[in-house]
């Protein structure tokens, strides 16, 4: 294909590798917000309403060129990291050959050639042939094991041969000398075409808090619910520092200024005829209603990165979310006994500290692992009055 023109949209880390749509998209204000900040994101090149190259940017600099034949296959990646000022190196290009369409879509490649660039130009060629059918199950972009014979082939080259410049952020036209590697030839003057989709409404909203923890009916994606509200105990915070986080990974928490004391959980349940499920997980510091809704941020967050709404919330990686004093230690090995087994029969656990030592109080992260905003509840004169972790179970609405 020969081509003057690349229509360039934005979105979050693909991972899909097909397609002409970002699954995920992001207005291209978001993404050089995110650029100018070092986070990743991802860009897509397309052509004549085919996609022909993704390219993600990665924290450090970092920089992968995923490449797509005339029939959309991905067929190649590309890592390329810093080498000199302002230069990027390719340090590593894979290729697969795919025997049909069925073994393409199922990710089973018939060979996989990946050639890797030092620093001071020595290269490495390394051509792996896969094991019979089903051998393997992992997806193109991971594998790299399981080959029946591994040539190698090892030579010097000139470095200059595997450098780019770094491109400054819309500056896509860098990544059209990749195309030619798959058969896609750009003409003298190559004009970008902005088709990303607008800024929308910004990141996500509080809605709907205060009806997680209403009892009575709703209407949910899954069908009719009952919403009910149970208490989870007392937390007692010591140092002024309410921490929430996946107990399982507690050096990573979101943190939120609180005054000293001890504090109502409350969770709540929502009932479908599938099970029961905690929609929702809050610390009540005031007995007073907020006024108005914060997600809770770390110094290093800005909501002017988040695109269309999007949050930055809590991690979870063990399907539990717990809150505790920030200064509180979990000993590892106590885990599965004190804290996951139990969990397996009951919404929630509290794991007791020596008073006046602070506790733990952990729970069921809705339907599991992902991510979950995390929201301030502020009264009329600014203080802390609740801290709501919402498992996006229900909506305002009741609906999605």
């Amino acid at each position: 294909m020969i081509f003057d023109r690349l229509e360039v949209s934005y979105g979050e880390m693909w991972g899909s590798y097909r397609g002409m749509t970002h699954p995920d998209p992001m207005s291209r204000a978001v993404a050089a917000r995110r650029h100018a900040a070092g986070m990743d994101y991802a860009v897509l090149l397309s052509a004549r309403e085919r996609p022909l190259a993704l390219v993600e940017y990665w924290p450090r600099r970092m920089w992968r060129v995923y490449l797509f034949d005339d029939r959309s296959w991905c067929m190649q990646m590309i890592d390329l990291k810093p080498h000199s000022k302002g230069m990027l190196l390719a340090h590593r290009n894979t290729r697969w050959q795919f025997s049909g369409e069925q073994e393409h879509s199922s990710s089973k490649w018939d060979v996989e050639e990946t050639t890797t660039v030092s620093a001071d130009g020595q290269v490495e060629v390394r051509s792996e042939f896969a094991q019979p059918r089903g051998a393997s199950t992992e997806p193109l972009h991971a594998r790299m094991s399981g080959p029946s014979s591994v040539p190698v082939r090892r030579f010097p080259a000139s470095a200059e041969d595997f450098l780019c410049p770094v491109p400054e952020f819309g500056d896509w036209q860098v990544f059209a000398p990749f195309l030619a590697q798959q058969g896609h030839e750009p003409a003298t003057t190559v004009v970008l075409s902005d088709v990303s989709v607008d800024e929308g409404s910004g990141p996500l909203r509080a809605t709907g808090i205060e009806q997680l923890f209403s009892p009575g009916a709703r209407d949910t994606p899954d069908g009719s619910a009952v919403v009910e509200p149970v208490d989870a105990g007392l937390l007692r915070i010591t140092s002024g520092q309410l921490a929430v986080l996946d107990p399982g990974w507690i050096g990573d928490p979101r943190t939120v200024a609180v005054t000293p004391g001890e504090f109502p959980v409350t969770l709540s349940l929502l009932r479908t005829t599938g099970g029961v499920h905690v929609a929702g997980a809050k610390v009540t510091f005031l007995d007073v209603p907020p006024r108005e809704w914060e997600m809770v941020l770390r110094p290093d967050e800005d909501l002017g990165l988040l695109g269309d709404g999007k949050f930055f919330g809590v991690g979870v990686d063990t399907g539990t979310v717990a809150f505790m004093d920030a200064t509180r230690t979990v000993i590892e090995d106590q885990l599965d006994e004190g804290l996951f087994v139990p969990l397996a029969s009951h919404v929630s656990v509290e794991m007791p500290g020596t008073a006046p030592e602070p506790n733990l109080i952990a729970f069921r992260a809705g339907q599991g692992d992902g991510a979950y905003p995390v929201w301030i509840g502020r009264t009329d004169d600014g203080q802390v009055g609740c801290v709501v972790v919402d498992f996006q179970l229900q909506s305002a609405d009741g609906g999605e």
